[in-house]
């Protein structure tokens, strides 16, 4: 009796272990079968990002919502190739050339934060701005920040200004991206910029890289030690509501995965 007791009390320890294994692989079906869900393709938002209120703000096909800085149209200098937003390098370095030009979203944004990817070419230089206004005639770096886009191995910009200020992922000429990340030439990066009531945090490929405060007394110090007030006197007192803009340097330059969410 006392052998069949303890079989019958093994036995229901086993199915027990058998259920609780069950459940577990049950359960890490499910959580794989999230994951899975969550994963979005280029250009594309996943469920989660929908909930939260994520915009996509390039579908990967068309110019929508994209325009040239002072012109209403979209500049034949840039394409739109493999689902990414391309300028199409012409080897004269500064933007501005008569089929390019820098291109800016066709809405404002106050606070957000602002997610994408980008590719340069070798030698290549462009960045990102945010909070641009624009000012009939004038090139949009000088009414915006700038996130620096370039490539540091080749292109001698990240060898000039100060402290690397000039490289990727840098407020440019101003506040340097520490750690210093960016992935070489002909790779994907990933960048978020966050911007909150002055607050603004640069991230790339995954990092915190830079911090600062728009408006302050540190702010007005920082930007009366560069070049920008020989661009525009006023340029510190950047504006509180304005647009994003992706630049022509004359290089070649991609950029995908374009998504913002309004604060």
């Amino acid at each position: 009796m006392k052998k069949l007791f303890s079989f019958l009390l093994a036995g229901t320890f086993v199915v027990a272990i058998s259920c609780q294994s069950g459940q577990k692989k049950a359960e890490n079906a499910d959580e794989k079968s999230a994951a899975v869900e969550e994963v979005a393709g280029p250009n594309e938002l996943t469920k989660a990002e929908v909930e939260e209120g994520w915009v996509l703000l390039f579908d990967g096909k068309t110019s929508d919502g994209w325009r040239g800085n002072n012109r209403p149209d979209f500049p034949s200098g840039w394409e739109i190739v493999d689902g990414t937003l391309h300028c199409i390098g012409t080897g004269t370095g500064e933007a501005g050339a008569e089929n390019g030009g820098d291109i800016i979203t066709t809405k404002e944004f106050s606070n957000f934060r602002l997610k994408m990817d980008w590719k340069i070419s070798e030698g290549g230089n462009s960045g990102i701005f945010y909070l641009g206004k624009e000012v009939a005639d004038w090139p949009i770096y000088k009414t915006a920040p700038e996130m620096q886009v370039l490539d540091n191995e080749r292109h001698p910009d990240a060898r000039a200004g100060k402290d690397g200020n000039r490289m990727a992922g840098s407020l440019y000429d101003l506040i340097p991206a520490v750690p210093q990340n960016a992935k070489p030439a002909g790779e994907w990066n990933s960048i978020e910029i966050e911007v909150f009531k002055g607050s603004v945090w640069h991230r790339q490929n995954g990092e915190t890289v830079l911090e600062y405060h728009l408006w302050t007394d540190d702010w007005n110090k920082l930007v009366a030690a560069s070049k920008f007030p020989e661009l525009n006197p006023d340029w510190a007192n950047v504006a509180k509501s304005g647009v994003i803009a992706l630049q022509d340097h004359g290089d070649d330059v991609w950029f995908r995965n374009i998504k913002i969410l309004a604060q």
